[in-house]
């Protein structure tokens, strides 16, 4: 058997020097180290040994062979990430030369320059980015996520109805302009399967009357994570990496209980600034059984946590606006400064 042993090591090793993929290198794992693998089937053999001695020394030999594949496994891993990363990186190699010489015309407004860190900051955190319509039906905006019709919760929302599809199915009983960017978490849903870590920011619309805090169209950022074992720990301990990411590491976050129809415990958060004053920032919450039931998540198997604030809120708390339609009105004056 050790001459068997022996005749692995060598061929294993060879395959792993060969491996030009990790496709193959998992391969080479498989058929070495797996319990149907080479060693892996002298080692289920060790048992017919009848000598103690003998069946002690050939146990060792296993084990420093398995030990010795199985860095030589790793370590030509790690080099074909490195050489994939590589050949990611110059694929995905831009040359911006003519762009950073071109004559500046101007700036991103203010929100969308907020949207684009905020990306930045969740695609950091492991998350992807997700879209979906701005004119939704009244299922995904409303009953896919707990809010049937004539639930209370539907109050908070002066929503922009555009008419009633006249070919109605799966409880689509209209047409409207999505007033939360929620819906986006049940078509990720529907779409795909979890394991689902994702942020989806847009715009929305309410029939709210301008002023200095409201606008009937303005910018949301949701966040849904759907996976196994997650919990409230998890939550919180993602908007604390975001609020340190996003603002300092002078910030921090706390939860404070609340309802939403669409999570389950439910909670606000807040952010806490340098001078130790809170910020009220937005709501999230566990997902409810009930929405990831709409999108077709099993709770049994799968539970998750979302969580949602607005953009301009942030471009507003950011640069010290006390007026939001400044933002939006297009005066000179206001726009030069950022």
């Amino acid at each position: 058997m050790t001459n068997d042993i022996a005749a692995a090591i060598e061929t294993a090793l060879q395959r792993v020097s060969d491996a030009a993929s990790l496709d193959e290198i998992d391969a080479v794992s498989g058929e070495t180290l797996g319990k149907k693998g080479v060693l892996g089937g002298l080692k289920a053999s060790l048992a017919k040994i009848a000598d103690i001695e003998e069946r002690k020394a050939v146990g060792r030999s296993l084990n420093e062979a398995f030990a010795s594949v199985s860095a030589a496994i790793d370590e030509r891993r790690q080099e074909l990430i490195a050489i994939e990363r590589a050949a990611q990186v110059a694929g995905e190699r831009l040359d911006l030369t003519e762009a950073m010489d071109a004559a500046s015309r101007g700036h991103l407004h203010l929100v969308t320059q907020a949207w684009q860190e905020l990306e930045d900051v969740f695609v950091g955190l492991g998350f992807t980015v997700a879209e979906g319509p701005e004119v939704e039906t009244d299922w995904h905006n409303f009953e896919a996520l707990n809010m049937s019709e004539g639930h209370p919760a539907r109050g908070e929302f002066d929503t922009l109805f555009i008419g009633h599809d006249e070919h109605e199915d799966a409880g689509d009983s209209g047409l409207l302009l999505r007033t939360h960017t929620s819906p986006v978490q049940i078509r990720t849903m529907l779409a795909s399967e979890p394991p689902i870590y994702i942020v989806a920011p847009g715009r929305v619309f309410r029939r709210d009357t301008p002023d200095a805090t409201h606008m009937p169209v303005f910018h949301q950022i949701e966040g849904l994570v759907v996976d196994r074992d997650i919990s409230m720990a998890d939550l919180a301990g993602t908007i604390e990496a975001f609020t340190q990411a996003f603002f300092g590491k002078g910030f921090t976050s706390r939860l404070r209980p609340s309802y939403f129809p669409f999570t389950e415990p439910s909670a606000e958060f807040d952010i806490r600034r340098p001078d130790g004053s809170w910020l009220e920032l937005g709501g999230c919450g566990m997902v409810h059984p009930e929405v990831l039931r709409a999108g077709g998540v099993d709770p049994e198997e799968w539970s998750g946590f979302a969580f949602g604030f607005g953009i301009d809120r942030m471009a507003v708390m950011r640069h010290g606006i006390t007026d939001i339609r400044d933002m939006y009105v297009n005066d000179i004056r206001f726009i030069e400064q950022f």
